[in-house]
């Protein structure tokens, strides 16, 4: 360790460095535009304390009363934007795609593993070739090939629901990690035991605390170079750590086919297939596992995450319960499950599968895109290498669009016609999944099996608020964690089958 003379001495060395730096940087920048309205910087720091340290999507959305729907803060000398309307994504994430589909550089991804994700990348070709790979397996046209795997596994989670209830979180868990791990590798997972339902949650908990605001070295990238010991380098001990559970992460369920392979097992997988077609170049099969590890985390986290929402939107409204299930017995009948096909005949269900996503957002705030070029944008510069922000929540709450945001009412995107019939209007668009040329490449797989098992789990169960010890209901407050990837905070609710000849067929189902 270092003498408290050299370690003081060291330190004001590098502030002085840091500020000529910041000083030299702003004195090259004189832009003849403005920038986007938002708070005014302060000397060298920028917005630095103005930014929120908990929830900052909801902070950003009260920002925007004053500011307007696209706000600019700066810290350090980087500029970051914020869209808190989808009028204003559109514009800048889609019709302006070319200059706004890069990634901002993330220095803790690289150094805890994480850099590997294609959903991070920077535009241009790796990602391209990254991108495509995953394209061909998860297009629209491709998922129903995974219909049947699917309902399996909807099927166990509603077996594992019957037997027990009161562990439905890690009964979700389990079939989000399943349902992914059967598609791209091939690997039945039946327990909620099994370690690849735990591995995917924490190798992306550790991908959403890289992006923390006390994660000092993506603000200042030079700290890479800084020992641990160094203030405001701890984040070093943190990718160690996160390492080892990336490469697992990569690695295990990938050998696992390789193994099947040798073995002569003809399982389908995504990576079955990939190998298959690969001519031995060591430079493909890196890409493969790592094209297959990023469909294995993020579907299964954020699959979790927006079941967990619909489980606590049911606990907490018995009436959409009733509607929802009263809608599958009219079009589904006794005796099967929900089908695919039934879902077009379904469109209270629908209803609710949009406000579910739209209600509490899991995803508050989109993956950051960047800009590669200066834009100006209602005569605002926009430098280059500016972080966007589109913010999720603000756009999903806004009040103009959606009267009492805070509510849960799947009405909002349903209208009656004129001869009296229910329609779907056209609000169908589901923005956690983001925009432009970086919107999510399993967005269709994603819509798939979150919507046959919100309408299996409602067919055969009923959802209400659990009760304690003197029959009083337990409340639930509908709040979410405060991460990139957010989930329900922990609650409690009841969850009873519908009816003897419904258990029947949920025991009768899963013995097949």
């Amino acid at each position: 360790m270092p003498s408290p003379d050299y370690l003081l001495s060291f330190i004001l060395a590098s502030l002085v460095v840091v500020g000529a730096l910041l000083l030299l940087k702003g004195w090259n920048r004189n832009p003849r535009l403005p920038f986007p309205p938002g708070p005014e910087p302060r000397f060298l720091i920028g917005n630095l304390l103005d930014i929120p340290a908990s929830y900052p999507w909801k902070t950003y959305a009260e920002w925007g009363k004053k500011y307007g729907d696209v706000i600019h803060i700066e810290t350090f000398g980087n500029h970051v934007l914020v869209i808190n309307s989808l009028e204003a994504a559109i514009e800048l994430l889609e019709r302006r795609a070319h200059i706004f589909s890069d990634r901002p550089a993330v220095p803790m991804l690289a150094l805890n593993g994480w850099d590997m994700s294609f959903g991070m990348m920077p535009y241009g070709g790796k990602w391209r070739q990254h991108r495509r790979m995953f394209h061909q397996y998860f297009r629209r046209e491709a998922i129903h090939t995974y219909y049947p795997i699917q309902l399996k596994k909807i099927h166990e989670l509603l077996h594992g629901l019957l037997s027990s209830p009161e562990d439905f979180v890690q009964h979700i868990q389990t079939l989000a990690a399943a349902n992914i791990m059967a598609i791209v590798y091939g690997y039945d997972i039946k327990s909620k035991d099994d370690p690849f339902v735990d591995l995917a949650e924490d190798a992306v908990e550790r991908f959403a605390q890289s992006f923390l605001p006390d994660v000092w070295v993506n603000s200042f990238p030079f700290l890479r170079y800084f020992p641990s010991w160094f203030p405001g380098c701890g984040f070093h001990r943190f990718a160690q750590e996160t390492i080892p559970v990336v490469e697992e992460m990569k690695s295990l369920p990938f050998d696992f086919v390789k193994q099947t392979m040798r073995d002569g097992n003809e399982t389908f997988s995504v990576v079955r297939e990939l190998l298959a077609k690969n001519s031995g170049s060591a430079e493909q099969e890196t890409t493969i596992k790592h094209t297959a590890a990023v469909a294995y985390a993020a579907a299964a986290e954020t699959t979790t995450s927006t079941l967990h929402v619909f489980f606590m939107a049911m606990a907490l409204h018995p009436e959409v319960v009733r509607k929802a299930q009263n809608e599958i017995d009219a079009v589904v009948g006794p005796g099967r499950f929900p089908q695919f096909e039934d879902r077009k005949e379904m469109p209270y269900c629908e209803a609710v599968f949009r406000e579910t996503f739209r209600w509490q957002a899991t995803v508050p705030l989109a993956l950051p895109h960047a800009t590669s070029d200066d834009d100006v944008f209602r005569g605002c510069l926009i430098p280059k290498g500016t972080m966007v922000l589109p913010n999720i929540w603000a756009m999903l709450h806004d009040e103009s669009v959606y009267a009492n945001p805070e509510e849960f009412d799947p009405e909002r995107f349903l209208n009656t016609s004129a001869n009296g019939q229910i329609q779907l209007n056209a609000d169908d668009r589901i923005l956690s999944f983001g925009f432009g040329r970086r919107i999510c490449a399993g967005r269709h797989a994603a819509d798939s099996v979150v919507w046959a098992a919100m309408f299996s789990v409602l067919a055969m169960f009923d959802i209400s608020k659990a009760k304690d010890d003197e029959g009083e209901e337990i409340p639930i407050e509908p709040m979410l964690s405060d991460v990139s990837l957010s989930h329900p905070l922990p609650f409690k609710c009841a969850i009873t089958c519908r009816s003897e000849a419904v258990k029947q067929l949920v025991e009768r189902t899963t013995e097949l």
